[in-house]
Order: C-alpha cells, then sequence, then structure tokens
C-alpha cells in the first residue's frame, strides 16, 4: 500500500530539529509510520528504530589541510622574509625563552652541586637583570663561578 507521507516526515523533521531530507523511515513499517497521528506516536516510532535521520555529509577538509601545511612550509626561507627578527617572533617572546633555558641549566648545574647555593643565586639574579646575554655567556660565568 503506497501512502503519501510528506507530511508525517515535516512532522518528524520538526520534533526531530532536523531538515526535512535528514528523515529515513524503515521501508517495512512504512505503514505504522503512516499510522502514527500524534507526536507520541512518531516518538516511540523513532525510539524503536523505525525512523532515524541520516548523518550530515560534509565536505572533507583533509586535502586543504595537508595543502595548508605545504603552503606553510614554502616560502619562508631567508630570501622570502621582510622585516627584523622582531617582526615574526616578539622580543619579549625571544627574551622569555632565554631566560627560561638560563633557568633550567642553573637549576640543573645546582642540582648536580656544580654550583653552590651563593653561587647560583648570584647568577640567577644576573640572569633576571639581564646581565648575562646568552646561554653560552652563562656557560662561561659559570666557569669563572667556579674558579672563584
Amino acid at each position: 500500500m503506497v501512502v503519501n507521507i510528506r507530511k508525517k516526515r515535516e512532522l518528524v523533521s520538526r520534533i526531530l530539529g532536523v531538515g526535512i531530507n535528514r528523515v529515513r523511515f524503515e521501508p517495512d513499517k512504512l505503514d505504522d509510520v503512516a499510522d502514527s497521528i500524534t507526536r507520541e506516536n512518531i516518538k516511540s516510532l523513532v525510539k524503536n528504530g523505525s525512523i532515524w535521520t541520516a548523518k550530515i555529509k560534509g565536505t572533507s577538509r583533509g586535502r586543504t589541510r595537508t595543502k595548508l601545511q605545504i603552503k606553510k612550509k614554502h616560502g619562508t626561507g631567508p630570501g622570502s622574509k621582510k622585516g627584523k627578527k622582531t617582526a615574526r617572533v616578539g622580543k619579549k617572546e625571544v627574551y622569555v625563552i632565554k631566560v627560561r633555558s638560563m633557568r633550567r641549566h642553573l637549576k640543573i648545574l645546582k642540582e648536580r652541586k656544580d654550583l653552590t647555593n651563593e653561587q647560583f643565586w648570584s647568577l640567577y639574579k644576573k640572569v633576571n637583570g639581564a646581565q648575562v646575554r646568552s646561554l653560552s655567556h652563562l656557560r662561561e660565568l659559570v666557569k669563572v663561578a667556579r674558579t672563584h
């Protein structure tokens, strides 16, 4: 028996909050769907699996992602760079990375007992006061501190 179930489809879409085209009916249970009048009837059919919604088919962005990754890598050589170093990485960011690495180095030296507590704090304060240029400069200062 062929039944026009367009209105049922609309009702289901309103109940479930999806588009009309996503509503699916079990082919064997079309008579039950045609007989259902109230929202409760339809909800019970959804519950027992006679009515369901199709999943949304989206556009895959997998290929786009790989393309973007390649695009990010290309054209980043020294010939394509414009502006100062700080145009790409900020001064503060560079400073924070540098200070953290120096503090980590000092901590390791202290734990290995290569530095006394006094030497450690002296160098730590120098790092904090920007008297140490780089990690290699810190290593030189550590050598000097050990000899004294």
